[in-house]
């Protein structure tokens, strides 16, 4: 997607360890107009699916999803990282962050999440595909099916894509990250 590719060459910064922050247009201040740009790229790219709720994690996926959500006409809900005492019929996997470094719990109430529903995951990246992993396990224990997975930014040069093409899963990337080596961002064509 030619508009986010530009931002993200004009605003993109990257650090040590194959960290691309992009906190000032996607996943700290927003460029709404550019999140709904992605969104109606998403919408294309998953036309003549039938989709019957989008699903994130939180926080950073909590944005694009709702715009997909709503140019599709139906719900999101985003798996929590933190498990809530008033949830109902909770579905639970571990999952492990790589920004964090850590190992954490998200969950979903099964009420949100049921048995023969068709979902779309919507993340800010895609890196080892820890959360995505996360989200196939959520939506298998749910039973319901995963339609595919949608990111704005593809960490090439981590194994997350990989993963999750060989495991079958639709998996959609508007714009593709090949390295980040030397301070330098370097996007796919």
């Amino acid at each position: 997607m030619k508009a986010l590719k530009e931002r993200i060459l004009r605003d993109g910064r990257c650090f040590e360890g194959g960290i691309l922050k992009v906190d000032n247009f996607i996943n700290h201040q927003m460029d709404a107009r550019l999140m709904m740009a992605m969104a109606e790229e998403f919408v294309c790219r998953f036309e003549g699916e039938r989709i019957d709720k989008v699903i994130t994690i939180e926080a950073s996926g909590i944005a694009p999803a709702i715009m997909v959500g709503y140019r599709l006409g139906v719900p999101v809900v985003f798996a929590k990282k933190a498990r809530p005492s008033t949830m109902q019929n909770m579905l639970t996997t571990e999952v492990f962050s790589f920004t964090k470094g850590r190992k954490y719990d998200i969950c979903v109430s099964g009420e949100y999440l049921c048995e023969g529903e068709r979902v779309l995951f919507i993340d800010d990246f895609l890196a080892n595909g820890n959360a995505a992993k996360g989200i196939v396990d959520l939506v298998h224990k749910a039973g319901a099916t995963l339609v595919g997975m949608g990111f704005l930014i593809e960490k090439a040069f981590q194994e997350g894509g990989a993963l999750l093409r060989d495991a079958g899963i639709r998996t959609e990337s508007l714009a593709v990250v090949e390295s980040l080596d030397n301070g330098q961002i370097v996007l796919r064509d």
